[in-house]
This record gives structure tokens, sequence and C-alpha cells, in this order.
């Protein structure tokens, strides 16, 4: 597992950069599979956040906590990222033995992976709009994200409230 550590508004003491690779290095209980995992600790006003990106197995784990303590702030993203892990850990072993399940009940000649499936459809009309247009539509509608067509790129965009109450915008990229 290669950690790369990155501070903003903060000086990367050796000891901080220790314990970060000491408490995020045991991930690596979980899997091998960790490629970089990216440490980014930030200092803003009397607020210590810690932001940790980890691919494993083609997902990608996020966690961030933000706390008035940095050292804090790193065990509980830890302690978050481990209950992804288990989250993910268990899914992944549901699938395993329902296909195993599958397999003994079924001739050996069907091959399907098990699905997700959708509960639910919606038909919307696009209008172009601009983004602000799009950000008040979403939160007219009560909703956490709002699918639309930009009217400066005309391309399909998405808005969304991110956990911090400010607002994100995904553009495609080709």
């Amino acid at each position: 597992m290669n950690i790369i550590i990155r501070g903003k508004h903060i000086e990367l003491t050796d000891a901080l950069k220790e314990y970060v690779t000491k408490r995020v290095g045991k991930l690596e209980k979980f899997s091998d599979e960790f490629m970089d995992v990216q440490v980014t600790l930030l200092v803003e006003r009397d607020r210590h956040r810690v932001e940790v990106t980890a691919p494993i197995h083609g997902i990608i784990l996020r966690g961030e906590e933000e706390t008035e303590d940095m050292y804090s702030s790193i065990d509980m993203v830890v302690e978050k990222l481990e209950r992804q892990i288990d989250k993910y850990r268990t899914r992944i072993n549901k699938r395993m033995r329902s296909k195993v399940m599958k397999d003994h009940e079924q001739p050996a000649t069907a091959t399907e992976e098990p699905r997700e499936e959708v509960v639910r459809q919606k038909k919307f009309p696009v209008k172009p709009m601009s983004v602000e247009e799009a950000i008040m539509q979403m939160n007219l509608i009560g909703h956490t994200f709002f699918v639309f067509t930009n009217s400066e790129t005309q391309e399909m965009n998405v808005v969304y409230l991110r956990n911090s109450g400010d607002y994100g915008l995904l553009q495609p990229q080709f």
C-alpha cells in the first residue's frame, strides 16, 4: 500500500506523517489490493479535516471527517473506512454465496450474475437551463440531485447537494 499524504494549511511533521501511515496502514489487513491511498489533511479556522481516498477492487472508498483535533479526525476517518470495507465485503460474500446456491440449483450452463433491480422509473421533460436554475429546481422538488441539460454547453449535467451543504456539478468529459 502506497500512502500519499498531502497537507493544506498545515505543516506535515514527521510525527503526523507517521501517525497517518500507522493508522491508514491498518486498512491493509482487509486486503492487499489497495493501490495509492490519498490522504489530505486540511486546517480551516479551528477545524481539522482529513480526507482519505482509497481505490480497491475497481471501487473507490472515500472518507472525510472533521473535528477540532487532527489526530481524532484521523482515527474517525479510518473507522469510517473500516465500516465501508466491512459493508463492501459482506455484499461480495452474499453475491458469492447466492451464486454458489444458484449453481447448485440450476444447470451448469446458466451463468447469470446477480443484478440490481430497478424498482421505479420516471420520465421527465428536459429543457436547457442554467446551473443556478437547476439548483433552484432541485431545492423545489426536495431532492439531493437534479439532472438537466446545461444551456451553456448543451450537455447533460447533474447538480447535487454535498454533505457540507454546498453544491456540486457533474459534467461529462469525453
